[in-house]
């Protein structure tokens, strides 16, 4: 039997760490234990502990430089110190700032399959079954789109990655359509650096980020003017379109939003659609906060004109309740994922392709892959559409409560009415006519309330002021949970005029 110095461990001892048939009965223990912390986290009163961590007082625990081991108990009592006891809790009612979405118990119990098992899905000898189940959700997903018996999609790392593939394929296409150019083989060309992307002035901030990435720039994105409502309008799109092709540019591609970050709006998908039909170029829609709504009564009517995407981006991890990551790219035609495949002759062999055993690479950027189609696959069989479709419709319901309980107040200014699940406000002091000064107190709110543990609400900027914003995304929250958090927020900022008040320029 070896034997290690170091750590007074014989190496039979450390392989017990293998999960395999011998160790299943310590993988029981040590799931049994760590379930116990979990539950622990569960009975916090607070969303944060309030207490900014002294990491440099934790950095024996940060560490692992060391040649100790330790137990089971020993590890989950530092990570408890370290991590649970300082982390967010998303699930908490008075959490109501990022899109961070409670998850449901189906999806865990099949997130915790697929992290034990460890499946790996880009191949079909690797991932077998687990390649026809994350298909299904696929073919799942297009259907409720709408989208032709073509169509075809892979489960990606969420929104920023779906949109990305988005972009690279209208470019590659447009450029081997109309210029018979091979970026995918022979690289850059001139013509690509007139080619342009057009998206509301209120999408997701991804869409320049990735066509910086692939080398275009910022520049490559033109911005097209929302309405009071936060929607696109179809007229500014088409006079940025002509104005483009006037200086000499190229438009490949337009991106609609469904479920903007800030406002939850949804731009006139099914106008758009025909506009980009018109000017033959691409048409994606981002679907990554909104897309998910396409099972409710509430919104369906807005999704019209999905159907006739080139692609779609969607995110389950935003508003179906799962953890992350777990989010989609669709295609109305399989055939548009030429431009991402590659065939390795150790992995996916041109010459082995077979239908019938797809290799899901094929139709990634990504190679390795987690089998994050489980998890959905367990929330559909357990929880069912319906009662999604009726969890988003209680958020979205909520946010309207929640608008028509403080419009009047004349301590708040709101920007909108809600569309999804979303509001954009902020304090407001009727004698302050300094939007400078509004912005200060604004902050201090925000801050205050996160450092207090109390709540977390998060900041944006609309027309250059900074506004507060609740993003709601839990269904078990109630009306009597968000104004608890709005008078919080009107105390918050009554206390700083009141102890400001001889500071401030009104």
């Amino acid at each position: 039997m070896l034997f290690d110095t170091q750590t007074n461990l014989t190496v039979d001892q450390k392989v017990d760490h293998f999960f395999d048939a011998q160790s299943k009965y310590t993988y029981e223990n040590y799931i049994h234990k760590a379930l116990q912390y979990v539950m622990s986290f569960l009975d916090r009163d607070h969303f944060y502990p309030g207490e900014i961590c002294d990491f440099q007082e934790k950095k024996h625990l940060l560490s692992s430089d060391t040649n100790e081991t330790l137990s089971i108990a020993e590890a989950l009592e530092e990570i408890k110190e370290l991590y649970l006891d300082h982390t967010i809790a998303f699930h908490h009612p008075s959490y109501v700032a990022h899109l961070n979405c409670p998850v449901l118990l189906p999806a865990l119990v099949g997130d915790l399959i697929a992290s034990s098992v460890n499946t790996a899905v880009e191949t079909w000898d690797q991932s077998i079954s687990a390649t026809y189940i994350e298909q299904e959700m696929i073919r799942w997903i297009c259907n409720k789109m709408n989208l032709p018996s073509t169509s075809d999609g892979v489960f990606t790392s969420g929104g920023t990655q779906s949109n990305f593939m988005a972009l690279l394929i209208a470019r590659d296409d447009y450029a081997f359509r109309h210029f018979g150019l091979n970026l995918k083989e022979n690289g850059w060309s001139d013509e690509v650096s007139k080619f342009r992307f057009f998206c509301s002035d209120k999408a997701h901030f991804s869409i320049k980020k990735n066509a910086a990435l692939m080398g275009m720039g910022y520049d490559a994105v033109i911005p097209v003017s929302t309405d009071e409502k936060m929607k696109m309008k179809p007229e500014a799109l088409v006079q940025a379109i002509e104005k483009e092709k006037q200086l000499g540019n190229i438009p490949v591609a337009v991106v609609a939003t469904v479920g903007t970050t800030d406002f939850g709006s949804f731009d006139p998908i099914d106008i758009i659609a025909k506009i980009a039909k018109e000017y033959d170029i691409w048409f994606h829609v981002d679907g990554a906060y909104g897309g998910s709504y396409v099972l409710t009564e509430t919104h369906r009517q807005l999704l019209k004109g999905i159907e006739h995407a080139d692609s779609v981006t969607i995110d389950f991890h935003k508003t179906m309740f799962q953890p992350v990551c777990s989010s989609a790219f669709l295609v109305k035609d399989t055939k548009y994922f030429k431009y991402v495949s590659y065939y390795a002759d150790y992995l996916n062999p041109l010459e082995h392709r077979d239908l019938e055993c797809p290799n899901l690479i094929e139709k990634s950027i990504q190679t390795t892959r987690r089998f994050d189609a489980l998890k959905l696959w367990f929330t559909l069989k357990m929880t069912g559409e319906k009662n999604i479709g009726a969890f988003l419709e209680k958020v979205h319901y909520l946010a309207l409560d929640l608008y028509y309980s403080i419009k009047d107040d004349p301590y708040f200014e709101l920007v909108h009415k809600p569309e999804l699940s979303t509001l954009v406000f902020r304090f407001n002091d009727p004698e302050i006519e300094s939007d400078s000064v509004l912005d200060i107190i604004n902050l201090y709110i925000k801050n205050t309330l996160f450092k207090s543990g109390q709540a977390s609400v998060v900041s944006t900027k609309f027309d250059q002021k900074i506004y507060l914003k609740f993003t709601l995304l839990n269904p078990k929250s109630t009306i009597d949970d968000l104004l608890y958090i709005i008078r919080m927020i009107k105390e918050t900022g009554l206390n700083y005029l009141a102890e400001k008040s001889s500071l401030i320029e009104k």
